[in-house]
């Protein structure tokens, strides 16, 4: 529109895919200084002047890629990822950011490409990620890439007539944040979250993993469940300092996978997460008041199951679920016991069983371990890393993992060494049957 407002030719191919269910979008847009010198709609390979990417995970699709020609194509890349709607049903999908923009870079150059982490800043300055794509299109505005005057576009925000303040607004920071970046995230400060060339994931030692969770486990449950899980980890590193002095590898395998089984997400700690002030913060963050919360849960005693699909139906709760939730929390200390409100269903019985069999697991690791299956026995202790999803989903990693831990077990009881030929086993997770949020599970 924008283009058109100038007078200049402009061509639109849209390829939408399943964008109602969330899919990607990607536009073709060609813009020339008449119509008649637009022959085609669609960019070829090699052929894109500016690749926007609003979205990273669609910037690195290979198709968006092969548009681009080396040295002379530019590219403009949200760096904040959003998983696609595939994600849901095939958590193996690689979402790492880093591996991404090496591909993008490595396609264009990287003098060709800037990352900004539009999700975050937008959301932050103007209270809404709807805000990215606007704050992404000022950005490559202001270094130059979209042959069109701020006037004009501006124009077709005003012609939209939807949200227009806030998509000059959006517009106007995302120009700032070309020009100077610092000052934008000075006045963003967007909470929880790293700056430009800050790094979050900096290596934790043994100590400080432990440390962080046992922590959580104390909040999750009580301290006497933290403390089980912080005395048998230390019973790991100590065999294993003195069976291998100079090695390690276990003692961290066991303290991340014993956790991950220990902290399992079920409808006390759902409650917990939701109660335990930081989801009312971030609330509070986004929104000025005047809002309302309702859930969608399946609770388990309660839900009624697809005739199609056989999975749990979700229902609509009112905000009394809040209070709830509250008592629910309170009570979390009842878990595993006999009063468990829950503790009798499959799935939780199953997630206590999968707990003393990693336990009784790691003994035999610990009664077998030598120099020659170091490197097995790593592998082993690290198999519930692929035990996800929650339901029929995580019961079925649970057979994959278990049948992964018989291949390694056969290998450390007859002394091979070795665990390369054992890849991780793929699997898949759906959303939470307990709860239409997820929270983080302190790393888990």
């Amino acid at each position: 529109m924008a283009a058109h407002i100038e007078g200049k030719g402009v061509t639109v191919l849209d390829s939408t895919g399943l964008a109602q269910k969330n899919g990607a979008v990607a536009s073709h847009v060609r813009i020339a200084e008449r119509a008649e010198d637009l022959h085609a709609t669609r960019i070829g390979a090699g052929s894109v002047r500016l690749l926007l990417g609003c979205d990273m995970v669609t910037a690195a699709a290979p198709e968006s890629l092969a548009t681009i020609d080396q040295g002379s194509s530019r590219a403009v890349v949200n760096g904040d990822v959003t998983p696609p709607a595939a994600f849901v049903i095939d958590n193996t999908i690689d979402l790492g950011s880093r591996l991404m923009a090496r591909r993008i870079q490595d396609v264009a150059g990287r003098e060709m490409v800037d990352f900004v982490e539009a999700t975050t800043l937008a959301t932050a300055l103007l209270g809404d990620s709807i805000a990215t794509n606007l704050f992404m299109v000022g950005y490559a505005w202001q270094k130059g890439l979209i042959p069109l005057a701020a006037g004009s576009i501006e124009g077709a925000v005003r012609l939209n007539a939807v949200a227009v303040e806030a998509n000059r607004q959006a517009f106007g920071w995302g120009r700032l944040a070309a020009h100077d970046p610092a000052r934008v995230w000075k006045i963003a400060r967007p909470p929880m979250s790293a700056g430009p060339g800050e790094e979050d994931d900096a290596p934790e030692t043994l100590d400080a993993l432990v440390e962080h969770r046992t922590a959580f486990l104390r909040e999750y449950q009580d301290e006497a469940w933290a403390e089980r899980y912080r005395r048998f980890v230390e019973r790991v590193r100590a065999a294993e300092r003195e069976r291998l002095p100079g090695r390690s590898g276990l003692a961290e395998a066991v303290a991340r996978n014993l956790f991950r089984l220990m902290s399992y997400k079920d409808e006390y700690e759902v409650a917990r997460l939701y109660t335990s002030g930081e989801f009312e913060a971030g609330l509070r963050r986004q929104f000025a008041g005047g809002y309302r919360l309702r859930f969608h849960l399946a609770p388990p005693l309660l839900a009624r199951r697809d005739p199609e699909t056989g999975m749990p139906r979700k229902r609509e709760f009112g905000p009394w679920t809040f209070r709830a939730f509250r008592v629910l929390a309170r009570m979390r200390r009842l878990r595993g016991t006999a009063f468990d409100l829950f503790g009798r269903t499959g799935e939780r019985r199953m997630e206590r069983r999968l707990i003393e069999d990693y336990r009784e697991t790691v003994g035999e690791i610990l009664d077998r371990l030598a120099s020659t299956n170091h490197e097995t026995a790593v592998a082993l202790a690290s198999v519930p890393e692929g035990i996800k999803g929650f339901g029929h989903v995580k019961a079925r990693s649970v057979e994959a993992a278990e049948r992964r831990a018989a291949r390694l077990k056969g290998a450390l009881r007859a002394g091979a060494g070795g665990a390369g030929a054992d890849a991780p086993p793929a699997s898949t997770e759906a959303p939470a049957a307990d709860g239409s949020a997820r929270a983080a599970s302190g790393g888990a």
